[in-house]
């Protein structure tokens, strides 16, 4: 017996039944659980070496931050809900507080 069907229609499948999951944990939390939105960002620093003659060795001499912090583009939930917009992270917080 063989599977006829076609890998993109079921990937596309999966997609959307994955997508309907994400929407309905953002639009009805859990109001057992503990809700803070957080977020990875990262800052860029340029780090300066000096050439250490006696060790023959490359160290640290300094370096400078040459961006700055910015808000992470997906936020999650520390309920375990991930992958979210700002719009959406915002959305799940307030149905967490109405609950």
């Amino acid at each position: 017996m063989t599977d006829d069907r076609d890998p993109e229609d079921t990937l596309r499948e999966w997609k959307d039944a994955m997508q309907g999951e994400h929407a309905e944990a953002i639009a009805n939390p859990d109001p057992d659980e503990t809700h803070r939105i957080e977020g990875v960002t990262q800052v860029s620093h340029r780090v300066y070496f000096a050439y250490d003659e006696e060790r023959g060795t490359l160290e640290r001499d300094y370096s400078e931050q040459v961006d700055d912090l910015s808000d992470p583009e997906l936020r999650a939930c520390s309920c375990g809900v991930r992958g979210m917009t700002p719009e959406e992270a915002l959305e799940h917080v307030r149905a967490a507080r109405e609950a």
